[in-house]
């Protein structure tokens, strides 16, 4: 139970090294939002409005990856939360996932509906704006990078960042396109693009979320090398019961039956079963449950819940 217990804390860890560059990212990100906000209302760009919802989902994105951060660091594992509240980042990346396509959608229907009169718009505040806001999206990439790769909430964040800054490449297009050629149909060309960019992001960022939250097993682990590792353990006859699936952003944990041969050491081979989930599989909370392989009724005790 401790190689797990550390793993989890470790898990927890990966999250608050980060939460000084998400503080940073955060307050960034709110400033130049307010900005777009304001400026697409005053210049009635679509695409400088569609940049903005975008900035605000990375705002409230990565507000809750700091509150999902926050209460999984304080989170106590003793008393029903046996678990702590390391669900808590995968919650909130799929919350951030739902945001996403929902703002998507918007601008998708609002560009198609500008298509029929499309609006003038001031190009010169609209590109001034998008540059900064580019400029803001780059610092706020480069802030979130690192902990993408070891946190899913952070991965949400830095993904909703990354699409941002090709939405604000688009919205610069667009506003050179109108300054040059007063082709108004530019803007909301720019932000039907914009939200089509959006919805796969959001899908996969959903995606990977609910396999979490619905405990499938990891995508990157095959379930039967898995099984025929743990039975090629020396002192093991049978597997069952085999269950594999991730608490949260780096953390994969498994539970096992094990039948053991008539004289198989009991502590030696649950000691080579763990090191092997740990070593091969980067699995380091096991709950593994030796029984006699002559068992009579060990197939009952498993299996007579009916799932």
């Amino acid at each position: 139970m401790g190689a797990g217990h550390d793993h989890g804390q470790q898990a927890a860890r990966a999250g608050v090294k980060h939460r000084g560059r998400l503080w940073a990212a955060f307050g960034l990100l709110l400033t130049f939002m307010v900005v777009e906000a304001v400026a697409a209302v005053v210049t009635g760009s679509l695409a400088l409005l569609s940049d903005a919802g975008h900035m605000f989902t990375d705002v409230l994105g990565i507000g809750m990856a700091l509150a999902a951060i926050t209460a999984a660091s304080r989170a106590s594992r003793s008393g029903q939360r046996t678990f702590g509240l390391y669900r808590m980042e995968v919650l909130a990346a799929l919350a951030n996932a739902v945001l996403l396509f929902a703002v998507a959608c918007y601008v998708v229907v609002e560009a198609v509906r500008r298509f029929s009169q499309p609006p003038e718009v001031l190009a010169g505040p609209m590109l001034a704006v998008a540059v900064a806001g580019l400029a803001a999206n780059v610092v706020a990439f480069f802030l979130l990078r690192a902990g993408s790769q070891e946190s899913l909430n952070v991965r949400g964040a830095y993904l909703e960042v990354l699409g941002d800054l090709f939405t604000s490449v688009g919205v610069i297009v667009a506003a050179v396109v109108i300054a040059v050629t007063d082709w108004w149909y530019a803007d909301p060309l720019i932000a039907v693009a914009v939200g089509l960019f959006i919805l796969p992001r959001a899908y996969q960022l959903g995606r990977a979320a609910l396999r979490v939250l619905v405990q499938a097993a990891p995508a990157h682990l095959d379930i039967s090398a898995v099984r025929a590792a743990l039975l090629a353990v020396d002192g093991v006859a049978d597997v069952h019961d085999l269950h594999v699936w991730t608490l949260t952003s780096g953390m994969d944990v498994a539970s096992a039956h094990l039948a053991l041969e008539r004289d198989a050491d009991l502590a030696a081979v649950l000691a080579r079963s763990r090191r092997l989930l740990q070593d091969r599989f980067a699995i380091a909370h096991a709950t593994l449950q030796a029984e006699p392989a002559e068992s009579a009724d060990a197939d009952a005790v498993c299996h007579g819940s009916g799932w």
